[in-house]
């Protein structure tokens, strides 16, 4: 018998369509190779859709070698000129003087694009002051589509080893960078179809003209490595702010919301930042239940940018020292990666699974812009009544906690079964890494922070909660608004 679905058109989700596969690529190294053998088999439309863009680098691994350029930007003019019908749509974030496109190395691409007919670029401005477009989705000829949380850009790729010294790992210029954790996924079917149609109202709504659905043609095999789901029901879900006549849209946080409030033994969650109240506000009701599900956050030891580091960073150490007042029962962790020589390795991966139900990814992060701040997509799955796809999420579980700790997927397991608990687990593994100087994951501590950097975090300075909240007077702003107050006792009669 088929159980009740967690998912809401219109209140947790813009809608549900079958994708007749889905799959996890897990890196950046997987998802370049996955994307540029896609992108090659296009006939006719090609959308991209990205916060950030650099047409020098490699599309797949660095030294790919096929016959086809490898940096992106002289790859799509190929795609173009090889194939004549085909229209390739690319739509950016517009930040005024701080866009990304417009670093110099990217210049002479976007000229040539302009006088190719069949190369279309939009820079999406039009949303609140201090708001992006965050969204990271590719669709090709509505029929095979991505969805998470990789830009095509400088510092992503890497392998799942995360090795310390990777020679490939280097910028265009030749400059190394470290480690670099992240995720997408890939369907096709209905689902990659509706996909399609999101692209094409974010592409009209930038200004670009109308593009007509496409009939769907057979899509090759997916043969860079992946995590296969099979056929499943896919949710898409949505952040956008209120702009204009537009209303807000707060699909994802609902989402995220009803996920935590549906876990029975486990969330575990990677995300580039830890900084939303709603979210932690969820997460201290579950740790006060004396049954409530264990929770492990996985994120960066630091933020990447200096708005992150001011802002996210610090709001995280507020609310990890809150949450820690409200977990009576010890089950709440943050861990960050690290290699075997200890350098951090960056997560930027935005993903959230459930006990053995629910799997979410895409491009929003934990934190109060992406969700009601920002333009953000993402997908998810739930198992129901599928033995099978259970069994699947929670392989996928443990095979990204076995990338972090350096061992196997069986062995995490194991342990877990072993010690009946996942923290339990996860610390086992950490001390046998210990023993052996290899890559694992090291608990958060929560650091110093001054007195500037508080308020900043808790007024929402830098991390609004919406277009309105940019506006709303200091005095009514605040991270501990209402929130993670550790409950007192009620006097008598109340």
């Amino acid at each position: 018998m088929a159980l009740p679905t967690i998912f809401s058109p219109s209140r947790n989700c813009w809608r549900t369509e079958t994708a007749e596969d889905f799959s996890i690529l897990v890196d950046a190294d997987n998802y370049f190779a996955s994307v540029r053998a896609s992108m090659m088999a296009a006939k006719h439309t090609i959308f991209f859709i990205g916060w950030d863009f650099d047409a020098r680098i490699a599309l797949g691994h660095p030294k790919v070698d096929d016959g086809a350029p490898r940096g992106v930007g002289d790859f799509l003019l190929w795609l173009a000129h090889r194939t004549p019908g085909l229209q390739i749509r690319i739509l950016l974030w517009s930040p005024a003087p701080l866009a990304s496109w417009a670093r110099p190395a990217n210049l002479p691409h976007l000229l040539r694009w302009k006088w190719n007919r069949q190369i279309s670029v939009r820079l999406d401005g039009k949303h609140p002051l201090g708001s992006s477009h965050h969204q990271k989705m590719l669709v090709i000829d509505d029929a095979v589509a991505y969805c998470g949380g990789i830009d095509v850009t400088l510092d992503r790729w890497d392998t799942r080893e995360h090795l310390d010294d990777n020679p490939d790992r280097r910028r265009p210029n030749g400059k190394p960078y470290g480690p670099w954790h992240d995720i997408s996924s890939r369907f096709t079917g209905p689902a990659a179809r509706a996909l399609g149609e999101l692209c094409r109202h974010r592409w009209t709504r930038a200004g670009g003209a109308y593009v007509p659905l496409v009939e769907p043609a057979p899509v090759r095999e997916e043969d860079a490595p992946h995590v296969s789901f099979g056929k499943v029901d896919l949710a898409i879900a949505r952040t956008s702010p209120a702009y204009l006549k537009e209303t807000a849209v707060t699909e994802i946080e609902q989402l995220a919301l009803d996920m935590i409030n549906a876990a029975k033994r486990t969330v575990y969650a990677e995300s580039q930042y830890f900084a939303s109240r709603a979210i932690a506000q969820a997460i201290a009701r579950r740790l006060s239940e004396p049954d409530g599900p264990e929770i492990v956050l996985v994120n960066p030891t630091t933020s990447d940018n200096w708005l992150g580091q001011i802002a996210m960073d610090t709001a995280r150490a507020r609310l990890a020292e809150s949450l820690r007042r409200h977990d009576t029962y010890g089950r709440f962790r943050i861990y960050h990666p690290i290699t075997s020589k200890g350098q951090p390795i960056y997560v930027h991966a935005k993903l959230m699974i459930v006990d053995d139900q629910y799997l979410r990814v895409g491009s929003s992060n934990i934190n109060n812009r992406s969700m009601r701040f920002d333009q953000e997509c993402d997908v998810a799955v739930e198992a129901g009544s599928s033995e099978e796809l259970s069994a699947k999420i929670t392989s996928f579980r443990n095979d990204l906690l076995a990338e972090h700790l350096s061992t196997t997927p069986e062995t995490v397991e194991q342990t877990i079964h072993q010690r009946g608990s996942l923290i339990a687990a996860i610390e086992m593994l950490r001390a046998q890494n210990a023993e052996a100087s290899i890559a694992t994951l090291k608990p958060y501590e929560t650091p110093e922070i001054s007195d500037m950097e508080k308020w900043l975090a808790d007024h929402e300075i830098l991390d609004p909660e919406g277009s309105d909240a940019v506006l709303e007077p200091i005095e009514k702003r605040g991270l501990f608004r209402g929130r993670l107050k550790r409950p007192g006792r009620r006097r008598a009669g109340t």
